[in-house]
């Protein structure tokens, strides 16, 4: 690999940990820092931005009721819409992912992460959890139209001294740097964009070609159908 194909990228941890110190916080950096790891043997630089959802609680409940997005939120929404890949990690609570972890995706625009590499993590008491990553934190990121790796990371109190661990780590940070690498989300924006259905207000601006205009839109506003 020459210098000319080194390359600098942006990694998002989303960890929803609530604790000090946090389990989920810690499974979150090991990954993080495996990406960076690997990243740097391959001749790139990668640097990491945490979003710790413990503090943005009180914004992401204002958002959920009233669609307000404060200066905290926002600046979590800019670092995602930049990032090259993301990092997602929850405490599971009752058999399921967190709810503040569930919240802040879904107050997120469903345009926001499209094609964005994802490595998907949890922490629990038990491994009977060991399933929710895959039966409910995928079918999350995959109605957001993320490109989520195959390889789930989980961890109960039990795996964390056991080598299958940092298996699964290795395999997961591998597989998101090669998305990374590959420029799939990238590709899939500029040539791709206009294939996806976008909601009105969350297209990036693309909805300009909407007739506002029409019958339809000035009912929708309020108006008559037919003009004087």
């Amino acid at each position: 690999m020459t210098t000319t194909d080194r390359q600098a990228y942006t990694l998002v941890v989303v960890t929803a940990g609530t604790g000090d110190p946090s389990s989920t916080r810690m499974l979150a950096d090991r990954i993080a820092q495996r990406v960076a790891g690997l990243a740097s043997r391959r001749g790139h630089e990668v640097a990491t931005q945490v979003i710790d959802l413990r503090a943005l609680a009180t914004e992401i409940t204002t958002a959920m009721v009233s669609r307000l997005v404060g200066p905290n939120l926002r600046q979590a929404v800019d670092a995602l819409a930049e990032a090259d890949g993301i990092v997602a990690a929850t405490p599971v609570y009752k058999a399921g992912a967190s709810g503040l972890f569930t919240s802040f995706f879904q107050v997120l625009d469903d345009d926001l992460l499209i094609a964005k590499p994802v490595v998907l993590a949890a922490t629990a008491g038990s491994a009977r959890h060991s399933l929710v990553v895959d039966e409910q934190m995928r079918s999350l990121f995959a109605y957001l139209r993320t490109a989520v790796v195959p390889t789930s990371v989980f961890a109960a109190p039990e795996d964390w001294g056991d080598p299958a661990l940092n298996t699964r780590v290795d395999r997961a940070a591998l597989e998101l740097l090669l998305l990374v690498e590959s420029g799939f989300a990238r590709q899939v924006r500029d040539e791709s964009w206009n294939g996806y259905r976008h909601e009105f207000g969350s297209a990036g601006g693309t909805e300009v070609s909407i007739d506002l205009d029409s019958d339809l839109m000035r009912l929708a506003a309020g108006g008559s159908a037919a003009r004087e």
